[in-house]
C-alpha cells in the first residue's frame, strides 16, 4: 500500500471540487474548486488538481457524483464526463476508489455538520434517533436521508430528484402543461433546480403570452428577490412552494421524524428571501398528515463542502454503499 493523503472530490453538473485527507478523522484540506467545462474528464482534473497542491499521488480516493452509480460506467446526468471507476483507479495509480451518489456523500456529512453550519427554517423539534431526510437543489435536484441502524447510520442511495413534479394549484398546473409540451415527463428536478429556475420562468411568460428573456439561473434568482421582474419574482415563488411539497412528501415516505436538511446551492442563494417564501407554509400542508410534518424540523446547510466530509467519512469507514 502506498503512502500519501487520500483525494476526494464532489464531482457535479458545473463544478469539481477536490481535497486531501491527510489520514482516518481528518477534515479534508486544500480545497480546490475547478469548472468541469475546463477539462476533458475527470482524470485530467484530478491530476491538474495533484499538480497544484504539490502532491504526486493519492492513496485512496473517493469521489461522489450526481447521477446514479449502478455499474463500473459513470455518466453524469447533467455533465458531458463518463469514466469507468477501474479504469480511472489505474490511470491515477490507486490503491482503492470509491464512486457514491453526491448526495450520499452529503447525507454521510449529516452527523459531522456543527450547529453554526445549520439554520433552522420554523418550527418542530423532531424525535431524536429517528431517521432524516435530506433534499438540495442546484445544477439538478438532489434526495437522500439517513437511517439508523445497530452499525450506525445507514445512507439511501437514490434518485428522489426524478420523481414526478406535484403542481398544488392551477398556475402550477399550467407551468406543469407546459413543461410537459417540452420534455414529455416533468420531474421534481425540471422545477426544483438551476435550469427549473429558468424553465419556470420560461414557462410562467408563455402562459401569459410574454417573451422571455435569455436569462440564467442567477438571472432568475437575483431578479426575483429584487423584485424587477414579476415572472422571476413568480418563479421563485413557486421553487420555494414546489421544494416545500417535495421536501414534505419526502419526509412522510421515509417516516423521517428526526428532521429534513436542506443542501444544495440554491436555497443559500436565496438568503433571507427563503425564510419568508411559501416554502414551510407548503411543507406543512399534507391534510391529514399537517401535525405530522409540522413537528418536524427543517435545516439548511450553511457549511460550503460539506460532501467532502461525508466522503472522507466513507473511506474512514470503508463504506460499501
Amino acid at each position: 500500500m502506498k503512502d500519501g493523503p487520500d483525494l476526494v472530490a464532489d464531482i457535479g453538473g458545473t463544478h469539481v471540487r477536490f481535497a486531501l485527507v491527510a489520514h482516518d478523522g481528518a477534515q479534508p484540506a486544500h480545497e480546490m474548486t475547478l469548472l468541469c467545462a475546463d477539462f476533458q474528464g475527470l482524470e485530467q482534473a484530478a491530476r491538474h488538481y495533484l499538480e497544484k497542491v504539490g502532491v504526486r499521488g493519492a492513496r485512496r480516493a473517493a469521489f461522489d457524483v450526481a447521477t446514479a452509480v449502478t455499474a463500473d460506467l459513470v455518466k453524469l446526468t447533467n455533465s458531458p464526463w463518463a469514466f469507468s471507476i477501474e479504469q480511472t483507479r489505474r490511470a491515477l495509480e490507486l490503491d482503492q476508489l470509491l464512486v457514491i451518489n453526491d448526495f450520499t456523500a452529503l447525507a454521510l456529512s449529516l452527523t459531522r455538520l456543527q450547529p453554526d453550519e445549520l439554520h433552522k427554517v420554523g418550527g418542530g423539534e423532531g424525535v431524536s434517533g429517528a431517521p432524516v431526510a435530506l433534499i438540495g437543489a442546484g445544477t439538478g435536484l438532489g434526495v437522500s436521508g439517513l437511517f439508523p441502524t445497530r452499525e450506525g447510520w445507514l445512507p439511501i442511495q437514490g434518485e428522489g430528484g426524478h420523481v414526478a413534479f406535484s403542481p398544488v394549484d392551477e398556475r402550477e398546473d399550467g407551468v406543469l402543461r407546459v413543461l410537459r409540451a417540452r420534455f414529455g415527463h416533468v420531474s421534481a428536478e425540471r422545477v426544483m433546480s438551476g435550469p427549473g429556475l429558468v424553465a419556470v420562468y420560461e414557462a410562467l411568460c408563455t402562459l401569459d403570452h410574454v417573451v422571455a428573456k435569455g436569462l440564467k439561473p442567477e438571472q432568475v434568482t437575483d431578479a426575483g428577490i429584487a423584485g424587477t421582474d414579476p415572472h422571476c419574482v413568480e418563479a421563485i415563488r413557486i421553487f420555494c412552494g414546489a421544494l416545500g411539497t417535495a421536501s414534505a412528501n419526502l419526509v412522510v415516505t421515509l417516516g423521517a421524524r428526526g428532521g429534513l436538511y436542506i443542501g444544495g446551492g440554491i436555497v443559500p442563494r436565496l438568503g433571507d428571501y427563503f425564510f419568508g417564501s411559501p416554502f414551510r407554509r407548503r411543507f406543512e400542508h399534507k391534510g391529514r398528515f399537517s401535525r405530522y410534518v409540522s413537528e418536524v424540523p427543517t435545516w439548511i446547510i450553511l457549511a460550503e463542502t460539506p460532501a467532502l466530509r461525508g466522503l472522507a467519512f466513507a473511506l474512514e469507514t470503508n463504506f460499501a454503499g
